[in-house]
């Protein structure tokens, strides 16, 4: 007799348990959607305001020069813009928001050493920005550094073949974020 009555009373907290979860979950969609705070945006941009970007050739100033990086990193950050974006792509100088960079550093160093052997290496890709914003009449200079590790058994061109996709991936974020998002 108590064991069916126990089952039964489980059986029902399961059954409200059931009904309780959705209604949670739509709960909470709403009140995260009605709140003013949180949006679901990549990006945040005025476009009363902007609506055309030239973006320049990167050139390479690294001491190392990866010939492939300049010209795929410029390819990247136009798709990821005219992707993420309704920014108008131009080569004229008078585009609200002009991006020219350069590639600045482009360096090895180990990271992990076992009985006088290296192991590991890091990659460090590093790229200086100068953004002119025509309608607020600024401009800012920021620089985006990432660093990638490799095994010490690659070459340096064996590496850069791998990392290659991850390093424009990166790179490109992390300019893309700085230039459109308010975090």
């Amino acid at each position: 007799m108590i064991k069916n009555n126990y089952i039964q009373y489980i059986n029902s907290k399961k059954n409200n348990t059931v009904f309780y979860y959705p209604f949670l979950i739509i709960l909470f969609s709403l009140l995260i959607s009605s709140c003013g705070i949180y949006t679901f945006r990549d990006s945040s941009i005025d476009y009363k305001k902007f609506k055309t970007i030239k973006i320049g050739v990167f050139d390479n100033k690294a001491r190392y020069v990866n010939p492939q990086l300049a010209p795929q990193l410029n390819d990247k950050l136009q798709q990821k813009i005219a992707g993420q974006t309704k920014l108008i792509r131009t080569n004229n100088d008078n585009a609200d928001l002009q991006i020219d960079g350069y590639i600045s550093s482009y360096d090895v160093t180990t990271t992990a050493i076992t009985t006088q052997q290296a192991t590991a290496n890091r990659l460090t890709v590093a790229v200086h920005l100068i953004v002119k914003n025509l309608p607020d009449n600024k401009t800012d200079e920021f620089d985006v550094s990432r660093s990638f590790d490799f095994s010490a058994n690659l070459s340096l061109e064996q590496a850069q073949t791998n990392l290659m996709s991850d390093i424009l991936k990166n790179i490109t974020d992390e300019i893309f974020n700085h230039l459109f998002s308010n975090w």
